[in-house]
C-alpha cells in the first residue's frame, strides 16, 4: 500500500532515510516545475531543484504539518531560485513560518542530532570522492558557500565546482533508498573529538606556541595556500600566526566541520582594539589530511552573505 505524506514525514523525522527518499522522489516533479517557471531551462533550475533535496536531507525535522510537505519542498525550490536571480547568498532555506516548528520545540540543529538520518548524510558525505565532498561541506556546512567563494578556496573553475555538486548531490539523493536498512556509526562522538581538538589546538595557538600545534598535526612537507596571495609550507603557516598575535589579532573557533579526510576550522578573527579594521572578520582553515595529520592548509577569508 502507497503510504501518504503525513506517514513518510513522521518516518524520515525518526530517521527512516528511505521514507525521505520516498518523499523527494514523489515531489520531483512538483519541485522542478517551480524551478523551471522562475529560472527556465538550464542548470541554475537543476541545481535549485538538488540544494532542495540536501537541504531536506538536513531539516526535514523543521516540518510542522506533514500534510503539507510538498507545499515546503515547492517553497525551498521557489526561495532557492529566487536567489539564484538575485546572486549568491548563504545556504538556502524556505521562507514561510508556518511550515517550521514552534519557538518551544527542539531547533532543527538538535532535532537533526537525535535523528539517524544525521548519521546516514555524514556517512554519504564521507563516501563521496574527495573534490566532490569537499564542495558538499563548503556549500552547506560552511560560510564560504556560495559557487565563487567555493571556486576560490578549492582554486578551480566555478563551472567545476557546479559539476561536483551536482554529482554530490545525486549521490546523496540517489542513495536515500537504501540507507533504510544500513547501520551507520553515531557521528556525534567523532565531531565532539573534533571539536575538542580544535578548541585545544586554538587555545595553544593563542597562547604563543602554534609552532608545537604545526609541529604535532602537520606532515613535514604540508603545503598552506591562500587564495591570490601567498603559497608555501609550515613556515609560512607558523610566521603568519606570529605575525598576527605580534599585531595583537586572536581567534575563537567558532564551527568545525569534518569528514573523512576533510577538516574544516572557521575563526572569528578579533582585531586589536586601537586597530579595529586590522584584519576580516572571519577565517575558513580548509584542512586536506593523511593519516590524520594536516598535508594541506587552504585558509581563506569567507565574503559576509547577503541578507
Amino acid at each position: 500500500m502507497t503510504q501518504s505524506d503525513v506517514e513518510l514525514v513522521v518516518l524520515a523525522q525518526a530517521g527512516d532515510a528511505a521514507a525521505l527518499g520516498a518523499l523527494l522522489a514523489r515531489h520531483e516533479a512538483g519541485m522542478r516545475a517551480v524551478a523551471l517557471s522562475v529560472l527556465g531551462y538550464g542548470p541554475d533550475a537543476e541545481d535549485a531543484v538538488q540544494d532542495t533535496m540536501v537541504v531536506a536531507l538536513r531539516r526535514i525535522g523543521e516540518v510542522r504539518d506533514p500534510s503539507a510537505v510538498g507545499s515546503w519542498l515547492r517553497a525551498i525550490v521557489r526561495n532557492n531560485s529566487r536567489m539564484a536571480l538575485r546572486g549568491p547568498k548563504a545556504v538556502p532555506v524556505a521562507e514561510p513560518e508556518w511550515f517550521t516548528r514552534p519557538a518551544d520545540t527542539p531547533t532543527p540543529e538538535e532535532a537533526l542530532d537525535r535523528a539517524a538520518t544525521r548519521d546516514w548524510v555524514w556517512h554519504s558525505i564521507g563516501q563521496l570522492s574527495e573534490p566532490d565532498r569537499l564542495v558538499t561541506l563548503l556549500r552547506y556546512f560552511s560560510d564560504a558557500s556560495s559557487y565563487e567563494q567555493i571556486a576560490a578556496v578549492c582554486g578551480v573553475p566555478v563551472g567545476t565546482v557546479r559539476s561536483r555538486l551536482s554529482h554530490a548531490r545525486r549521490a546523496l539523493a540517489g542513495g536515500l533508498r537504501t540507507a533504510a536498512s544500513a547501520a551507520h556509526p553515531d557521528v556525534a562522538a567523532a565531531n565532539d573529538s573534533r571539536w575538542r581538538e580544535g578548541r585545544d589546538m586554538i587555545t595553544t595557538a593563542m597562547g604563543g606556541d602554534f609552532d608545537r600545534v604545526v609541529r604535532d598535526n602537520w606532515w613535514p612537507d604540508a603545503e598552506m595556500i591562500v587564495p591570490g596571495g601567498p603559497r608555501g609550507g609550515r613556515d609560512l603557516a607558523i610566521n603568519g600566526m606570529n605575525s598576527d598575535l605580534s599585531a595583537g589579532v586572536r581567534q575563537r573557533l567558532r564551527n568545525v566541520v569534518a569528514s573523512g579526510d576533510v577538516l574544516i576550522w572557521e575563526t572569528d578573527l578579533i582585531s586589536p582594539p586601537d586597530d579595529p579594521e586590522h584584519c576580516p572578520p572571519a577565517a575558513l582553515w580548509l584542512q586536506v589530511l593523511r593519516e590524520g595529520r594536516v598535508r594541506q592548509l587552504t585558509l581563506f577569508h569567507p565574503i559576509p552573505a547577503l541578507v
